[in-house]
């Protein structure tokens, strides 16, 4: 199983433990907001929402939360988000990929910042680490009854670069270029995946000792839950022995 596979599967367990402090949630209704107020509130014409409407439903998100996510994106008075990305090192040269979406810039950075410094790493220019990952798109797909072979061929078909399958869920990497034709063979299927997502998956890996790993993950950790981050991408090896840690 390649490394952003492992990341993805210690992800939708921590999902689980996230949805019941509704911080899965949070990150799912301020995508759906920004969404509508990029491309208006048809699913229909705006593939974006309908990424985030498929998510939300992946993590069982009940309609009227998703519809007051939908009102909150009409509503010309509402706060706008910005979206942010900051880039940095922490120890070990573990190279890490922060993106946010907020409505208060200055509290971002400034909570940012403060975790690389608390922790011994530094806080780059924008910009600095974007050769060490490539843009990728990722699907969750549970397997249920779908025919291995003849849904990988379909996925092929799509753009798929690579499947994987994994404790029931189908993992389903495209080029960031493939991944509106992936959402759309998708539905063609009536397929609606678990997840989707444009993740930052790093060209090499660090390995580390497990200890040494384990406490990068807790500062990985701590950037999630700030309120104001929306994903963490970064170029640790998850070796099967830090798996059975986590």
């Amino acid at each position: 199983m390649s490394g952003h596979s492992k990341w993805s599967t210690i992800k939708r367990k921590k999902g689980a433990l996230d949805a019941k402090r509704s911080k899965a949630f949070s990150k799912i209704i301020k995508e759906i907001t920004v969404a509508v107020k990029e491309g208006g509130e048809d699913a229909d014409s705006n593939p974006r929402l309908r990424v985030a409407i498929a998510n939300a439903k992946g993590a069982s998100m009940p309609k009227d939360t998703m519809q007051r996510a939908i009102n909150k994106g009409k509503d010309s008075n509402a706060a706008n988000f910005l979206e942010l990305t900051y880039e940095g090192y922490l120890a070990h040269g573990i190279a890490v990929f922060v993106e946010c979406t907020t409505d208060n810039q200055q509290r971002t950075v400034s909570n940012v910042r403060a975790i690389f410094n608390k922790y011994s790493g530094n806080l780059g220019t924008n910009g600095s680490l974007s050769f060490m990952f490539d843009r990728k798109g990722i699907f969750e797909i549970p397997k249920g009854n779908l025919d291995n072979d003849e849904f990988e061929l379909e996925m092929i078909d799509g753009g798929a670069e690579d499947i994987e399958l994994n404790e029931g869920i189908f993992t389903v990497t495209t080029s960031m270029e493939d991944f509106g034709n992936m959402m759309k063979k998708l539905e063609e299927m009536n397929i609606e995946p678990e997840n989707a997502e444009l993740q930052r998956i790093p060209n090499d890996a660090i390995t580390l000792d497990t200890e040494a790993a384990l406490k990068i993950m807790k500062v990985i950790d701590i950037f999630e839950e700030d309120e104001d981050v929306q994903n963490v991408f970064h170029n640790l090896e998850i070796t099967d022995e830090l798996m059975e840690q986590l």
